[in-house]
């Protein structure tokens, strides 16, 4: 199985979204030093049940979306395809962290898989 490790989020204003977040729920915000805006959300200790996720500045067309870990990008992404899905996005690198790729499922959802792979460039 694979099973979903990562929420995204787009925010029009992101330090008032740190700010409400970090208020009603007690999530931790820390700025991304990569390339593009970014912050990387934590939202509760490792041992706790959940996930953890990211906001970025909203753009045109943004959505919210969940990212599942997957051991091979290449051989989901056929079974996505396989299964009726459609490939949003194509398998790229997010240097230093990994492969991923946006996806549609049946009904219209947009959804990110992820293969952890330090070396990705």
């Amino acid at each position: 199985m694979s099973r979903p490790v990562h929420f995204d989020f787009p925010a029009d204003d992101p330090e008032r979204a740190v700010k409400f977040y970090s208020s009603a729920f007690g999530w931790k915000f820390d700025k991304w030093s990569g390339p593009f805006d970014y912050w990387v959300i934590s939202t509760g200790a490792d041992s706790e049940r959940g996930i953890d996720g990211g906001m970025s500045p909203r753009s045109a067309g943004a959505t919210s979306s969940i990212t599942i870990s997957v051991t091979s990008i290449d051989d989901s992404l056929k079974k996505i395809s396989d299964a009726g899905g459609t490939i949003v996005r194509p398998k790229g690198p997010i240097q230093g962290v990994g492969w991923f790729a946006t996806c549609k499922d049946t009904e219209g959802n947009e959804f990110g898989v992820m293969q952890s792979d330090q070396s990705a460039k």
